[in-house]
C-alpha cells in the first residue's frame, strides 16, 4: 500500500475578517408619482430623512432620472425598498454598494 503525501497550508494565527456588504436603495423617476408623494414616502420610510433632504432627493430623481436615497445592511435595505415600492414609487433593484 502506497501513501501519497498531501500538503496543507496552515493559516495559523491569521483571521480573515469579512464585512457584510451594504446595499443601495435607488428611486427612479416616473410619470405618475407627484413631488409631495415622493417626499412624504422618503420621510416616512427612510429613517432620519428630513423634509429638506427628501425634497433634494425628489428633485434629483426628477431631473437626473434617479437618486440614491439610502445605503446600509441588506435586511434593512430590503425592508425600506419594499415599503417604498408598496407606496407606489418606482424602484431600481437592490444592489450591493
Amino acid at each position: 500500500m502506497t501513501f501519497t503525501p498531501t500538503v496543507t497550508k496552515e493559516k495559523a494565527g491569521q483571521t480573515i475578517t469579512q464585512h457584510y456588504p451594504n446595499y443601495k436603495i435607488i428611486v427612479l423617476n416616473d410619470d405618475f408619482n407627484t413631488f409631495p408623494h415622493v417626499i412624504e414616502c422618503l420621510m416616512k420610510y427612510i429613517p432620519g430623512m428630513s423634509g429638506d433632504r427628501a425634497q433634494e432627493l425628489t428633485e434629483q430623481i426628477h431631473f437626473e432620472g434617479q437618486a440614491l436615497v439610502w445605503v446600509g445592511p441588506q435586511e434593512q435595505a430590503e425592508l425600506y425598498h419594499q415599503q417604498l415600492k408598496r407606496a407606489g414609487l418606482t424602484m431600481a433593484p437592490l444592489e450591493k454598494a
